[in-house]
């Protein structure tokens, strides 16, 4: 896609991909959001980025179910809490606890940093939904590994 609204958000991803935020949990993110929001073009990209950095398939099978799971640490549930809050707003605020608990991981510029991955996810979900796209052609960029 040309469009230079997409190409606002390709930016702004690269701003994500940039910041202060570790790149490996960056893709567990983006797959757990993806996960929420059925977009299966997300999926495939992400679990392979996933694999091609190292990630084991117990951690990207079970990321759904990771407040049950002791393989992912403390500040990476605070980041896949802050995530699944942000994406499943329905209108609603962020509640204080969630704040005050992802808040001891992050500092305000991660919490940022960690917003606007969600928003671009997000964002991409919904055009990737909205206009189809061509799903399982991902292949992972030799410099991604």
């Amino acid at each position: 896609m040309g469009n230079k609204a997409v190409n606002a958000l390709h930016n702004m991803g690269f701003q994500v991909q940039h910041s202060s935020l570790d790149n490996s949990f960056l893709e567990l993110l983006y797959f757990r959001v993806s996960q929420m929001n059925g977009c299966a073009f997300c999926l495939d990209m992400h679990s392979k980025e996933l694999r091609a950095k190292g990630e084991t398939e117990q951690r990207i099978y079970l990321v759904s179910a990771w407040r049950e799971c002791s393989f992912y640490t403390d500040k990476e549930k605070a980041g896949l809490l802050w995530a699944e809050t942000l994406t499943a707003l329905h209108g609603k605020e962020v509640p204080d606890e969630i704040y005050s608990k992802v808040s001891l991981h992050f500092s305000e510029t991660e919490m940022v940093d960690l917003t606007m991955a969600v928003i671009a996810i997000n964002s991409y979900n919904r055009i990737n939904i909205a206009f189809g796209a061509d799903v399982g052609a991902y292949q992972v960029s030799e410099k991604t590994n």
